[in-house]
C-alpha cells in the first residue's frame, strides 16, 4: 500500500520534472521516495502521512530560530495587511540594510536580491566590473548557485548526481573558471602565478556546506586573503550558509578575515527567499544607477520577506546566546555520533552549528576526500533515521543545520535511533 507522500510523488513525477522543485528533494542520492510536509512546528516536521520528525536540515539553513518562531510569523502577519509586492521602494529595504551593515560592521553597502544564487551572480559580476578582469578562482566541490560560471565541479546536487557540469552551459560561459581544491593554498597559488593580471575575483564558501560540513583549515583564508591583496583581485566569501549562522557576522566574524564582498541567503530571510550581496563602499558603487554594472530585480526587496527577515535579524542581534544555545546542542550530536560510531573509519566534520558524517574515511577537508567516501553507509542511516523520525538531508554532502528548537526529548531521539542502527 502506497504512503500519501509516495501517491503525491507519482502524480508530482507527471507534470514537475522529477516531480521536485530542486534536484536534492528526489532522494536520488539516497534512495527511496522523498517524504512531503504539511506543516512544521518548533524542532519538528509533519508529513502528510501524520508522521513527525525532529528536524536536522531546518529548511537547509534559515530556520536557526525554529520553525513558526512567534516573533517572525508575527511580522509576516502584520505585513501581510498592508500588502505582499509593491515594485517600489520601501523604509524595510531601508531597516534590513541597516541591520546587515551594523551586524556586519566591514560591508558599507548592501543590495538585496530574491536568492542566494542571485546574489552570488550578482558579486561575481561587480567584482569583474569593479577589476576590469573577467578569470576568477572557484574551488570544487564549493556550490555556489547555478548560475553558468559556477557549474563546474560544483558540490551539493551536482556530487549527489555525480554531473561534473551540467547540459545546456556553453563552454564560453566557463571559460574564466579557474578550479582550485579546497583547503589548498598552493593549488590557489599556482593559477594566480599563471593568470595573476586577469583574475578578478575568488569566490569561496568559508566553510564548505556542500560536500558535507568541510571547515578552513589554519591559514587556507588567511591565505586567501593575502593572495588577493597582492594580485588586486576581490575576495568573495559565499556565506549564504554561514552568514548569521556561526556568528553575528558570520564566518568572516569567527574567523576574523574581512573579504571585500560577501553574499547572504538563508537566515536573513528566516524561511522567505531573500538574498543579499555587499561589500566595500568603493565596489558596491560600481552598480546602476551608480555605475556601468547592471542588476535588477522586480521583487528584491519583496515586503513580505523582508518583514520576515527584518524579524529574524533583530532576534538575533538582542539574543546572541542563541548562537551559544545551538552550537552546544550541535556539539552534544557531535557526542552522540562520536560514541555510536567509535571504532568505525568515519570522519565528523563540526563547525558552530553545521555537521554533517561520512563513512569510510578518517578525514574529510577537501572535494576529493569527499567523493571518497562510503556513501552507502550513509544512505543506510539516512532510512533508518527517516524511519525513526530523524530527518536529515538526503544526501552525504550536505551540511546538518541545527536550530534552537531541538531540545533534550529531540537528542534522546536521535540517541535511540543511532543505538538500534546495525553495522
Amino acid at each position: 500500500m502506497y504512503s500519501q507522500s509516495q501517491l503525491l510523488f507519482e502524480r508530482s513525477k507527471c507534470i514537475i520534472p522529477g516531480g521536485v522543485n530542486s534536484p536534492v528533494r528526489a532522494f536520488g542520492s539516497v534512495g527511496g521516495s522523498p517524504i512531503f510536509i504539511q506543516n512544521a512546528e518548533g524542532s519538528r516536521l509533519f508529513d502528510v502521512d501524520g508522521r513527525d520528525y525532529v528536524d536536522f536540515i531546518n529548511s537547509w539553513g534559515p530556520m536557526i530560530l525554529g520553525h513558526q518562531f512567534k516573533p517572525v510569523i508575527e511580522a509576516v502577519q502584520t505585513q501581510l495587511t498592508s500588502g505582499v509586492s509593491y515594485g517600489c521602494p520601501t523604509e524595510a529595504e531601508h531597516t534590513m540594510a541597516s541591520l546587515i551593515t551594523e551586524m556586519v560592521p566591514w560591508v558599507d553597502k548592501v543590495r538585496l536580491t530574491s536568492s542566494g544564487t542571485e546574489a552570488c551572480m550578482s558579486a561575481l559580476r561587480v567584482a569583474r566590473g569593479y577589476t576590469g578582469k573577467n578569470k576568477f578562482i572557484k574551488f570544487a566541490g564549493n556550490y555556489h548557485g547555478h548560475a553558468d560560471p559556477f557549474l563546474v565541479k560544483a558540490g551539493s546536487g551536482l556530487l549527489s548526481f555525480a554531473v561534473p557540469g551540467s547540459a545546456g552551459v556553453p563552454e564560453g560561459a566557463t571559460q574564466d573558471t579557474l578550479i582550485a581544491e579546497y583547503n589548498d593554498i598552493d593549488s590557489v597559488q599556482m593559477h594566480f602565478e599563471r593568470e595573476g593580471d586577469n583574475i578578478a575575483a575568488i569566490i569561496v564558501e568559508p566553510v564548505a556546506g556542500n560536500m558535507g560540513c568541510i571547515p578552513p583549515q589554519n591559514g587556507f583564508l588567511e591565505g586567501l586573503r593575502a593572495l588577493c591583496d597582492q594580485y588586486d583581485a576581490v575576495l568573495i566569501f559565499d556565506e549564504v550558509m554561514t552568514g548569521f549562522r556561526l556568528a553575528l557576522g558570520g564566518a568572516a566574524d569567527r574567523f576574523n578575515i574581512k573579504p571585500d564582498m560577501v553574499t547572504f541567503g538563508k537566515v536573513i530571510g528566516g524561511g522567505m527567499p531573500v538574498g543579499a550581496f555587499g561589500g566595500k563602499v568603493e565596489i558596491m558603487n560600481v552598480l546602476a544607477p551608480n555605475g556601468p554594472v547592471y542588476q535588477a530585480g522586480t521583487l528584491s526587496g519583496n515586503p513580505i520577506a523582508t518583514a520576515s527577515g527584518i524579524a529574524t535579524l533583530t532576534y538575533l542581534k538582542n539574543n546572541i546566546e542563541v548562537y551559544e544555545k545551538v552550537e552546544l546542542t550541535t556539539a552534544k550530536i557531535e557526542g552522540l555520533l562520536e560514541a555510536r560510531f567509535e571504532g568505525e573509519d568515519v570522519c565528523i566534520n563540526r563547525l558552530g552549528s553545521m555537521i554533517s558524517i561520512h563513512f569510510g574515511i578518517r578525514c574529510v577537508s577537501n572535494y576529493t576526500e569527499a567523493t571518497n567516501a562510503d556513501n552507502d553507509r550513509f544512505n543506510s542511516l539516512f532510512h533508518h533515521l527517516l524511519e525513526s523520525g530523524i530527518y536529515l538531508p538526503p544526501s552525504a554532502y550536505e551540511s546538518w543545520f541545527i536550530s534552537q528548537a531541538i531540545d533534550d526529548e529531540d537528542l534522546f531521539r536521535l540517541e535511540k535511533a543511532i543505538q538500534s542502527f546495525e553495522n
